[in-house]
């Protein structure tokens, strides 16, 4: 799942969609017109579910992989020896580190061992009824450096090769991510990986060997998952790899939360363009495929009803969204970004403008909640972070009601009617442009004490997915451009600074059981409402 701890999440669009608010989280049955099921949507429509390499795979140090940022964010961030073998792990004879940034001190080292149980899984996948399947490409497992000139490894080439076989064998299609957060250690080390323009041509040389290798198979791309969340989480909060922020934000030794977020984003920015550009110019043509970028945001709704109140959550979507989406659409960052940060926002030379500008064919859009926007009564002036630079304050509260159904993440609340009024939104603010919802699903804890049988029965999960698939057939007929809708997640996995902590799965992975696979109650939901 992509949308983890994200400190901004706001976006309304009172002056163009009607909010008919409601507190309601959970979309009561009698509002369901029989039947509601997968021919309440488009003939063409596409039901898959999600996953990311680090999340799942596992082999993080065989198969000629070699380490990403978040191997190194896992083991040795921050690199404290400690006593506390519970707490900790030895690694290759250098000491004990503690790994306090993870909730429950894991890594994804084994994750869900995708890596050796794609056939089994992909099976599972087609034994649902879904018809695709989003998975991510480590740019590690292809070139273990980062670079092409330091080689790239064939048994990653082998590997990615037989999953796409297998899924194409099943009927299923593949949509493929091409960066989902995994940085190599490699060129993190040799240059600040996004921190530098440099990337650019590394990642356009990285995804090359993709188009080349998949690319007359694959026929839907995706340059980059969430660079939101990567720049701010990784860069401003410093919750995810690589761990950078000020001092005066959290646990970084290194970082600039007022600066590196908007230098991380303009550089990802740019390279997936020279990606686009790539695929379009040598590729697109032969290969007859789709690129486009995966983009996050919650819906955000206004929690006063003041002038002031009712801009807010437009102008914090500009920080959030606009701050990809005006690039791709329009050219350059939002004016409110421009006002707001000033000479901390890079800027775009009027050849970078004509590469970014238009370089989607599709929009991956992942949506999982909605939280209240107002403005902050004070705007801080010293200590400046991306993360306040919108001048707004969020909340899951108000008047002391919780705005939807809690989850087991402090920050997801069931809100179906959000992802209605964002297709919306994307429809009038941004060209209704062709769009996947590419993640979409919310958390369970992980309770180790729960029996098999009561831990399978996740009911909130199918009233979660019964709820949004709702108001996304709801929007279709409104209008809006949406092609698809992903399951995040098909299998329990690797949940970044949560762990293990949270499921979010339609299929259970036992833990304490060799892995093994059991399909929730949601799967056969699923089932049933796939028709299959």
């Amino acid at each position: 799942m992509g949308m983890k701890r994200l400190l901004l999440r706001f976006c309304s669009f009172y002056l163009v969609v009607s909010l008919h608010l409601t507190s309601a989280a959970v979309i009561p049955a009698k509002r369901f017109v029989a039947p509601f099921n997968r021919t309440s949507f488009p003939s063409d429509f596409i039901f898959g579910a999600a996953s990311a390499a680090y999340q799942i795979e596992g082999r993080a140090r065989q198969g000629g992989r070699g380490a990403s940022i978040w191997d190194t964010f896992t083991h040795k961030h921050p690199d404290q020896v400690v006593k506390n073998a519970d707490l900790c792990e030895d690694l290759d004879g250098q000491g004990y580190y503690l790994r306090e940034k993870i909730a429950d001190h894991s890594t994804g080292d084994v994750a869900v061992d995708f890596y050796h149980r794609y056939k089994s899984d992909i099976g599972l996948l087609k034994e649902v009824g879904m018809q695709a399947f989003r998975f991510s490409i480590s740019w590690s497992r292809i070139l273990p450096y980062g670079k092409v000139s330091k080689g790239v490894n064939p048994e990653g080439i082998k590997f990615y090769n037989n999953v796409i076989n297998e899924l194409i064998s099943k009927g299923l299609t593949p949509f493929v991510t091409l960066f989902h957060w995994d940085t190599p250690q490699g060129i993190e080390d040799e240059y600040g990986g996004f921190m530098s323009s440099k990337i650019a041509k590394d990642y356009g040389e990285y995804v090359d060997v993709c188009f080349k290798e998949f690319g007359d198979r694959v026929k839907h791309w995706i340059t980059l998952n969430e660079p939101l969340s990567y720049s701010m989480n990784g860069y401003a909060s410093g919750t995810f790899a690589p761990g950078r922020c000020s001092s005066y934000v959290g646990n970084c030794t290194k970082g600039d939360s007022a600066t590196e977020p908007y230098i991380v984003a303009h550089n990802l920015l740019l390279a997936h363009a020279t990606a686009v550009k790539l695929y379009r110019q040598k590729y697109q043509k032969t290969q007859k495929g789709k690129i486009g970028i995966t983009l996050v945001t919650h819906w955000f709704v206004p929690k006063i009803k003041t002038p002031l109140g009712l801009g807010a959550p437009q102008k914090a979507l500009d920080f959030f969204l606009g701050w990809f989406l005006d690039p791709i659409t329009y050219g350059d960052y939002p004016a409110s970004m421009r006002a707001n940060v000033g000479g901390r926002l890079p800027k775009f030379t009027p050849e970078q403008k004509k590469l970014v500008k238009g370089s989607i064919d599709f929009l991956g859009m992942n949506y999982y909640t909605t939280q209240y926007a107002s403005p902050m009564l004070s705007v801080p002036r010293v200590n400046l972070s991306y993360t306040t630079d919108g001048h707004i304050d969020m909340t899951t509260q108000k008047d002391g009601k919780p705005i939807g159904t809690p989850t087991a993440l402090s920050w997801l609340y069931i809100y179906p009617r959000g992802i209605y009024d964002l297709m919306l939104y994307l429809k009038q603010k941004y060209k209704n442009p062709p769009i996947y919802i590419t993640e979409n699903g919310m958390a369970d804890a992980n309770n180790s004490t729960l029996p098999l049988k009561q831990a399978l029965k996740d009911d909130m999960r199918i009233r979660y997915y019964e709820g949004h698939l709702w108001f996304l057939s709801k929007a279709i007929k409104a209008g809006a451009n949406v092609k698809g809708h992903f399951a995040w997640s098909f299998l329990d996995d690797y949940e970044w600074d949560a762990g293990f902590t949270v499921r979010f799965g339609i299929t259970f992975v036992d833990y304490k059981n060799g892995l093994k696979r059991y399909f929730k109650k949601s799967a056969y939901w699923y089932n049933k409402f796939l028709l299959k």
